[in-house]
Protein backbone atom coordinates (compact mmCIF):
# COMPACT_ATOMS: atom_id res chain seq x y z
CA UNK A 1 0.00 0.00 0.00
CA UNK A 2 1.34 3.51 -1.03
CA UNK A 3 1.33 5.73 1.60
CA UNK A 4 0.76 9.50 1.21
CA UNK A 5 3.45 12.33 2.41
CA UNK A 6 1.52 15.03 3.08
CA UNK A 7 1.05 18.15 2.40
CA UNK A 8 4.90 20.25 2.84
CA UNK A 9 6.57 17.53 0.62
CA UNK A 10 3.69 16.86 -1.93
CA UNK A 11 2.81 19.84 -3.38
CA UNK A 12 1.41 21.02 -6.95
CA UNK A 13 3.71 22.96 -9.56
CA UNK A 14 4.54 26.68 -8.58
CA UNK A 15 1.29 28.79 -10.17
CA UNK A 16 3.83 31.24 -11.71
CA UNK A 17 5.11 28.69 -13.34
CA UNK A 18 4.23 26.62 -16.78
CA UNK A 19 2.78 22.70 -15.93
CA UNK A 20 2.80 20.12 -18.53
CA UNK A 21 -0.38 18.54 -19.37
CA UNK A 22 0.50 15.35 -17.96
CA UNK A 23 1.74 17.40 -14.47
CA UNK A 24 0.23 15.74 -11.55
CA UNK A 25 -1.78 18.35 -10.27
CA UNK A 26 -5.47 17.23 -11.26
CA UNK A 27 -4.60 13.88 -9.70
CA UNK A 28 -3.07 15.51 -6.10
CA UNK A 29 -6.34 17.55 -6.57
CA UNK A 30 -8.65 14.66 -6.35
CA UNK A 31 -6.24 12.45 -4.02
CA UNK A 32 -6.88 15.61 -1.43
CA UNK A 33 -10.70 14.70 -1.25
CA UNK A 34 -10.35 11.40 -0.42
CA UNK A 35 -13.99 10.22 1.81
CA UNK A 36 -11.51 9.27 4.61
CA UNK A 37 -11.66 12.91 5.02
CA UNK A 38 -14.47 15.36 6.20
CA UNK A 39 -15.83 17.70 3.50
CA UNK A 40 -14.19 20.48 4.95
CA UNK A 41 -11.14 18.88 5.98
CA UNK A 42 -10.87 17.66 2.18
CA UNK A 43 -11.07 21.31 1.21
CA UNK A 44 -8.79 22.69 3.59
CA UNK A 45 -5.81 20.18 3.30
CA UNK A 46 -6.36 21.12 -0.15
CA UNK A 47 -5.94 24.83 -0.20
CA UNK A 48 -2.69 23.92 1.48
CA UNK A 49 -1.30 21.33 -0.13
CA UNK A 50 -2.99 22.43 -3.96
CA UNK A 51 -3.59 25.78 -3.75
CA UNK A 52 -0.64 26.99 -1.84
CA UNK A 53 -2.59 28.94 0.60
CA UNK A 54 -1.03 30.45 4.36
CA UNK A 55 -3.87 28.64 7.23
CA UNK A 56 -4.86 32.16 8.15
CA UNK A 57 -5.73 32.54 4.18
CA UNK A 58 -7.81 29.19 4.13
CA UNK A 59 -9.41 30.28 7.62
CA UNK A 60 -10.92 33.37 6.17
CA UNK A 61 -11.82 31.95 3.18
CA UNK A 62 -14.09 29.76 5.45
CA UNK A 63 -15.03 32.32 7.40
CA UNK A 64 -13.07 30.62 10.69
CA UNK A 65 -10.38 31.67 13.01
CA UNK A 66 -6.72 30.61 11.66
CA UNK A 67 -6.82 28.34 15.24
CA UNK A 68 -9.74 26.51 14.29
CA UNK A 69 -8.00 25.99 11.08
CA UNK A 70 -4.92 25.01 12.32
CA UNK A 71 -6.79 22.23 14.52
CA UNK A 72 -8.40 20.96 11.31
CA UNK A 73 -5.82 20.65 8.65
CA UNK A 74 -3.46 18.82 11.52
CA UNK A 75 -6.17 16.59 11.97
CA UNK A 76 -6.76 15.93 8.21
CA UNK A 77 -3.35 15.23 8.02
CA UNK A 78 -3.17 12.45 10.64
CA UNK A 79 -6.01 10.92 9.01
CA UNK A 80 -4.59 11.50 5.37
CA UNK A 81 -1.53 10.13 6.04
CA UNK A 82 -2.05 6.35 6.87
CA UNK A 83 -4.41 5.97 4.01
CA UNK A 84 -2.84 4.33 1.55
CA UNK A 85 -3.92 4.72 -2.39
CA UNK A 86 -1.89 4.54 -5.71
CA UNK A 87 -0.97 7.54 -6.72
CA UNK A 88 -4.11 8.02 -9.82
CA UNK A 89 -6.98 9.52 -10.70
CA UNK A 90 -9.80 7.43 -8.88
CA UNK A 91 -12.20 5.42 -10.90
CA UNK A 92 -15.48 6.95 -12.61
CA UNK A 93 -18.13 6.00 -9.53
CA UNK A 94 -15.59 7.84 -6.88
CA UNK A 95 -13.88 10.08 -8.95
CA UNK A 96 -17.72 11.84 -9.04
CA UNK A 97 -18.11 11.27 -5.58
CA UNK A 98 -15.11 13.64 -4.43
CA UNK A 99 -16.30 16.18 -7.90
CA UNK A 100 -18.24 18.57 -5.25
CA UNK A 101 -15.59 19.13 -2.79
CA UNK A 102 -12.99 19.75 -5.46
CA UNK A 103 -15.30 22.39 -7.16
CA UNK A 104 -15.49 24.03 -3.92
CA UNK A 105 -11.71 23.64 -3.49
CA UNK A 106 -11.19 25.37 -7.23
CA UNK A 107 -13.81 28.39 -6.19
CA UNK A 108 -12.02 29.31 -2.78
CA UNK A 109 -8.67 29.44 -4.14
CA UNK A 110 -10.03 31.38 -7.52
CA UNK A 111 -11.54 34.01 -4.91
CA UNK A 112 -8.93 34.60 -2.52
CA UNK A 113 -6.72 35.47 -6.38
CA UNK A 114 -9.29 37.62 -7.29
CA UNK A 115 -9.72 39.25 -3.88
CA UNK A 116 -7.23 38.55 -1.36
CA UNK A 117 -8.18 38.84 2.19
CA UNK A 118 -4.93 39.99 3.33
CA UNK A 119 -1.77 42.08 2.32
CA UNK A 120 -0.76 44.91 0.11
CA UNK A 121 -2.01 43.98 -3.24
CA UNK A 122 -6.22 43.30 -4.23
CA UNK A 123 -4.89 40.65 -6.26
CA UNK A 124 -2.89 37.34 -6.26
CA UNK A 125 -3.08 36.59 -9.91
CA UNK A 126 -1.28 33.62 -9.28
CA UNK A 127 -4.06 31.78 -7.27
CA UNK A 128 -7.21 32.98 -9.63
CA UNK A 129 -4.94 31.93 -12.78
CA UNK A 130 -4.31 28.81 -10.97
CA UNK A 131 -8.10 28.26 -10.19
CA UNK A 132 -8.55 28.69 -13.90
CA UNK A 133 -5.57 26.18 -15.19
CA UNK A 134 -7.07 23.50 -12.89
CA UNK A 135 -11.12 24.37 -13.80
CA UNK A 136 -10.23 23.52 -17.42
CA UNK A 137 -8.78 20.44 -16.43
CA UNK A 138 -11.37 19.24 -14.66
CA UNK A 139 -13.49 20.39 -17.53
CA UNK A 140 -12.12 18.72 -20.09
CA UNK A 141 -12.43 15.84 -18.02
CA UNK A 142 -15.98 16.18 -17.28
CA UNK A 143 -17.16 18.05 -20.78
CA UNK A 144 -20.67 17.44 -19.81
CA UNK A 145 -21.03 18.14 -16.29
CA UNK A 146 -23.02 21.27 -15.60
CA UNK A 147 -21.47 22.39 -12.84
CA UNK A 148 -17.94 22.06 -14.10
CA UNK A 149 -18.78 24.43 -16.72
CA UNK A 150 -20.36 26.19 -14.55
CA UNK A 151 -17.28 27.48 -12.00
CA UNK A 152 -15.53 27.49 -15.10
CA UNK A 153 -17.67 30.14 -16.40
CA UNK A 154 -17.86 31.79 -12.98
CA UNK A 155 -14.47 32.03 -12.92
CA UNK A 156 -13.96 34.12 -16.47
CA UNK A 157 -16.72 36.11 -16.17
CA UNK A 158 -14.96 37.15 -12.58
CA UNK A 159 -11.71 37.45 -13.86
CA UNK A 160 -12.85 39.42 -16.98
CA UNK A 161 -13.23 42.55 -15.02
CA UNK A 162 -9.67 42.35 -13.36
CA UNK A 163 -8.18 44.56 -15.47
CA UNK A 164 -10.40 47.38 -14.55
CA UNK A 165 -11.14 47.05 -10.74
CA UNK A 166 -7.82 48.91 -10.07
CA UNK A 167 -6.56 52.23 -10.52
CA UNK A 168 -3.13 53.58 -11.22
CA UNK A 169 -2.20 53.37 -8.22
CA UNK A 170 -3.43 49.97 -7.06
CA UNK A 171 -7.21 51.32 -5.48
CA UNK A 172 -10.15 49.71 -5.61
CA UNK A 173 -12.54 50.41 -8.42
CA UNK A 174 -16.13 49.38 -7.88
CA UNK A 175 -17.74 47.71 -10.50
CA UNK A 176 -20.28 50.25 -11.08
CA UNK A 177 -17.22 53.05 -11.73
CA UNK A 178 -15.03 50.38 -13.91
CA UNK A 179 -13.97 51.27 -17.35
CA UNK A 180 -15.80 48.30 -18.92
CA UNK A 181 -13.79 48.81 -22.18
CA UNK A 182 -11.08 46.99 -20.27
CA UNK A 183 -12.98 44.15 -19.35
CA UNK A 184 -11.72 40.53 -20.84
CA UNK A 185 -13.82 40.67 -24.14
CA UNK A 186 -12.90 37.00 -24.58
CA UNK A 187 -13.22 35.56 -20.87
CA UNK A 188 -16.55 37.29 -21.50
CA UNK A 189 -17.70 35.49 -24.52
CA UNK A 190 -16.44 32.01 -23.50
CA UNK A 191 -18.03 32.24 -19.94
CA UNK A 192 -21.24 33.27 -21.40
CA UNK A 193 -21.11 30.36 -24.00
CA UNK A 194 -20.38 27.61 -21.50
CA UNK A 195 -23.43 28.73 -19.25
CA UNK A 196 -25.61 29.01 -21.96
CA UNK A 197 -24.27 25.40 -22.85
CA UNK A 198 -24.48 24.35 -19.38
CA UNK A 199 -27.90 25.94 -17.84
CA UNK A 200 -30.50 23.50 -20.29
CA UNK A 201 -29.20 20.16 -19.01
CA UNK A 202 -30.82 19.00 -16.34
CA UNK A 203 -30.68 20.35 -12.74
CA UNK A 204 -29.13 23.64 -11.83
CA UNK A 205 -26.85 24.20 -9.62
CA UNK A 206 -25.06 27.06 -7.59
CA UNK A 207 -21.89 27.67 -9.97
CA UNK A 208 -24.45 28.06 -13.05
CA UNK A 209 -26.31 30.19 -10.78
CA UNK A 210 -23.62 32.53 -10.11
CA UNK A 211 -22.24 32.62 -13.19
CA UNK A 212 -25.80 33.59 -14.93
CA UNK A 213 -25.70 36.13 -12.69
CA UNK A 214 -22.15 37.00 -13.59
CA UNK A 215 -23.01 37.01 -17.20
CA UNK A 216 -25.76 40.01 -16.81
CA UNK A 217 -23.02 42.06 -14.97
CA UNK A 218 -20.79 41.47 -18.09
CA UNK A 219 -23.16 42.12 -20.41
CA UNK A 220 -24.76 45.36 -19.38
CA UNK A 221 -23.87 48.03 -21.22
CA UNK A 222 -22.82 50.30 -18.32
CA UNK A 223 -23.86 49.86 -14.34
CA UNK A 224 -26.63 51.72 -15.42
CA UNK A 225 -28.47 49.75 -17.77
CA UNK A 226 -27.99 46.73 -15.78
CA UNK A 227 -30.55 44.20 -15.50
CA UNK A 228 -30.92 44.61 -11.52
CA UNK A 229 -34.78 42.72 -11.72
CA UNK A 230 -33.03 39.71 -13.46
CA UNK A 231 -30.07 39.84 -10.92
CA UNK A 232 -32.57 39.65 -8.00
CA UNK A 233 -34.74 36.73 -9.57
CA UNK A 234 -31.07 34.52 -9.88
CA UNK A 235 -30.00 35.20 -6.33
CA UNK A 236 -33.73 34.60 -5.12
CA UNK A 237 -33.57 31.01 -6.60
CA UNK A 238 -29.75 30.96 -5.89
CA UNK A 239 -30.95 31.28 -1.93
CA UNK A 240 -33.46 28.22 -2.53
CA UNK A 241 -30.65 25.93 -2.97
CA UNK A 242 -27.73 27.44 -1.19
CA UNK A 243 -27.55 28.89 2.42
CA UNK A 244 -24.84 30.88 2.12
CA UNK A 245 -24.78 34.36 4.14
CA UNK A 246 -22.36 35.90 1.13
CA UNK A 247 -25.26 35.15 -1.29
CA UNK A 248 -28.10 36.64 1.46
CA UNK A 249 -25.48 39.67 1.44
CA UNK A 250 -25.63 40.03 -2.87
CA UNK A 251 -29.70 39.29 -2.30
CA UNK A 252 -29.68 42.30 0.12
CA UNK A 253 -28.02 44.86 -2.41
CA UNK A 254 -29.80 43.59 -5.70
CA UNK A 255 -32.99 43.94 -3.75
CA UNK A 256 -31.95 47.60 -2.76
CA UNK A 257 -31.00 48.39 -6.27
CA UNK A 258 -34.70 47.26 -7.87
CA UNK A 259 -37.05 47.95 -4.90
CA UNK A 260 -34.93 50.40 -2.94
CA UNK A 261 -32.05 50.95 0.17
CA UNK A 262 -34.98 50.61 2.78
CA UNK A 263 -35.88 47.01 1.67
CA UNK A 264 -32.22 46.21 1.17
CA UNK A 265 -31.93 47.43 4.81
CA UNK A 266 -34.59 45.73 6.20
CA UNK A 267 -33.18 41.92 4.61
CA UNK A 268 -29.83 43.43 6.24
CA UNK A 269 -31.01 43.00 9.02
CA UNK A 270 -31.89 39.27 8.99
CA UNK A 271 -28.68 39.11 7.78
CA UNK A 272 -26.88 40.14 10.69
CA UNK A 273 -28.05 37.51 13.08
CA UNK A 274 -25.94 34.62 11.16
CA UNK A 275 -22.15 33.87 13.17
CA UNK A 276 -20.75 33.19 9.87
CA UNK A 277 -20.64 36.67 8.95
CA UNK A 278 -21.49 38.82 11.41
CA UNK A 279 -18.43 39.87 11.97
CA UNK A 280 -17.31 40.02 8.05
CA UNK A 281 -16.08 43.27 6.39
CA UNK A 282 -18.20 42.54 3.71
CA UNK A 283 -21.60 42.97 6.06
CA UNK A 284 -19.96 46.76 6.96
CA UNK A 285 -19.89 47.78 3.81
CA UNK A 286 -22.63 46.68 2.07
CA UNK A 287 -24.93 48.27 5.42
CA UNK A 288 -23.03 51.46 4.67
CA UNK A 289 -23.73 51.15 0.99
CA UNK A 290 -27.50 51.22 1.98
CA UNK A 291 -27.13 53.63 4.03
CA UNK A 292 -25.38 55.85 1.84
CA UNK A 293 -28.00 55.24 -0.85
CA UNK A 294 -30.96 55.96 1.61
CA UNK A 295 -28.96 59.40 2.38
CA UNK A 296 -28.20 58.35 5.78
CA UNK A 297 -24.60 59.84 6.08
CA UNK A 298 -23.46 60.21 9.35
CA UNK A 299 -24.29 56.28 9.89
CA UNK A 300 -22.62 55.06 6.20
CA UNK A 301 -19.37 56.69 6.97
CA UNK A 302 -18.80 55.16 10.56
CA UNK A 303 -20.33 51.87 8.86
CA UNK A 304 -17.42 52.63 6.61
CA UNK A 305 -14.72 52.74 9.07
CA UNK A 306 -15.93 49.90 10.73
CA UNK A 307 -15.83 47.47 7.86
CA UNK A 308 -12.21 49.38 7.72
CA UNK A 309 -11.21 47.87 10.69
CA UNK A 310 -12.57 44.59 9.70
CA UNK A 311 -10.81 43.85 6.90
CA UNK A 312 -6.60 42.85 6.39
CA UNK A 313 -6.54 43.94 2.84
CA UNK A 314 -4.67 46.77 2.37
CA UNK A 315 -6.38 48.18 -0.52
CA UNK A 316 -9.90 47.49 1.02
CA UNK A 317 -8.87 49.54 4.10
CA UNK A 318 -8.14 52.45 1.83
CA UNK A 319 -10.81 52.07 -0.44
CA UNK A 320 -13.35 52.06 2.37
CA UNK A 321 -11.34 54.76 4.39
CA UNK A 322 -11.56 56.84 1.07
CA UNK A 323 -15.91 55.95 1.51
CA UNK A 324 -15.61 57.72 4.83
CA UNK A 325 -13.88 60.49 4.05
CA UNK A 326 -16.53 61.67 1.20
CA UNK A 327 -19.12 61.37 3.84
CA UNK A 328 -17.73 63.95 6.55
CA UNK A 329 -20.28 66.26 8.43
CA UNK A 330 -18.76 69.86 6.37
CA UNK A 331 -19.52 67.79 2.60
Amino acid sequence: MARWTLPDQWLAPPADRSAPESDDTLILLFMCCHPALSPASQIALTLRAVGGLTTAEVGRAFLVPEATMTRRISRAKRTSADSGIPFSLPPEPERAARLGAVLHVLYLIFNEGYASTSGPSLHRQDLSAEAIRLARIVHRLLPDDGEVAGLLALMLLTDARRPARTGPDGGLVPMAEQDRSRWNADYIAEGVALVSTALPRGRTGPYQLQAAIAAVHDEAPSAEQTDWPQIMALYEVLLQISDNPVVALNHAVAVAMVQGAEAGLELLAEIETDARIATDHRLSAVRAHLLEMAGDRPAAREAYLAAARRTTSFPQQRYLHARAARLTDDQ
